[in-house]
């Protein structure tokens, strides 16, 4: 059996997240020949077959240093899964509004250069809501995220800052948010992600869970839809691995949330394959014979 070398990037020793059980995940994997970096002390990439920024959590707190390691790695022409220019691409959220140029249905995005109360002020009458959530554009694990009623002042730590804005979606405490996992452009599994009471983020250090819930079908035409906007828009093939999460609005319609091309848990425990198709997926790359450009594939089960 041919063993590759991959090197996954990795959170900063102090960061808070439990990534433990994703990292025996991975080992499981990829075996003997995966090594995991520190994203923020990433050098010596050229050695590896394939170098991924699959744990590479935190990087919005160090944008500088991030962006400069994606330079670096374009610049010395390191295989890289997913390629450069998506990571790039994806990492601040104003993708989505060229998405939604492309006829992809997204959660309605207001962009603040500077947040202040007028922009709350006029954002409520363009989505006719009281209620709003702001986040930052490059952002992770709803770091800097916050659920803001009428009345309700701008938390220190993001006033003046650069921030989307968007209504309060009342399904993601209802029903939840759904995520759609795609191996090298293949749908394998989904997932529904639910906050805990009285709470909004799905993320499990907020009290979030989640479950395994079949994809319904417009939650695929969708997943699949902003795919194939993004091979275009990027000017890639399909992506070794991607998640789409979504959540339907007031009148039952999915709308994009965000993709997740970077460092997205995969939640491999709820695929049938126990994560075989992503693994495929990477190893193939490490051995050239992935990832290569070309139409989106997009079979419907």
């Amino acid at each position: 059996m041919t063993t590759v070398k991959i090197a996954i990037l990795a959170p900063v020793p102090q960061y808070e997240e439990d990534w433990s059980h994703i990292r025996a995940d991975y080992l499981r994997l990829f075996g003997e020949g995966t090594t995991f970096v520190d994203w923020t002390m990433a050098n010596g990439l050229d050695a590896f077959d394939l170098v991924t920024p699959l744990l590479a959590w935190g990087y919005q707190r160090d944008c500088p240093r991030w962006f400069a390691l994606l330079d670096r790695l374009e610049a010395d022409n390191i295989s890289v899964a997913n390629p450069v220019r998506v990571l790039r691409w994806n990492s601040d959220k104003a993708y989505l509004a060229q998405l939604a140029e492309a006829g992809i249905a997204t959660v309605p995005t207001r962009m603040s250069d500077a947040l202040t109360p007028a922009d709350l002020d006029a954002a409520r009458v363009a989505f006719d809501t009281h209620i709003l959530v702001i986040k930052p554009p490059i952002s992770g694990g709803a770091d800097g995220t916050y659920r803001i009623s009428a009345g309700d002042a701008i938390p220190d730590r993001v006033a003046g800052q650069r921030m989307m804005i968007q209504p309060y979606q009342p399904s993601i405490a209802s029903e939840g948010e759904y995520s759609l996992f795609y191996f090298d452009g293949i749908f394998g599994h989904s997932i529904i992600k639910r906050p805990a009471a009285a709470d909004f983020r799905v993320q499990d250090q907020f009290g979030g869970y989640e479950e395994a819930m079949p994809a319904p079908n417009a939650a695929r035409v969708l997943a699949e839809a902003a795919l194939a906007a993004t091979a275009e828009i990027t000017r890639s093939g399909p992506l070794a691995y991607a998640r789409v999460d979504m959540l339907r609005d007031n009148d039952g319609q999915f709308r994009l949330m965000e993709l997740e091309l970077i460092e997205p848990s995969l939640f491999l425990r709820f695929a049938d394959d126990g994560g075989a198709a992503f693994a495929r997926a990477l190893t193939g790359l490490a051995l050239g014979i992935g990832q290569t450009a070309g139409t989106m594939k997009r079979p419907m089960d």
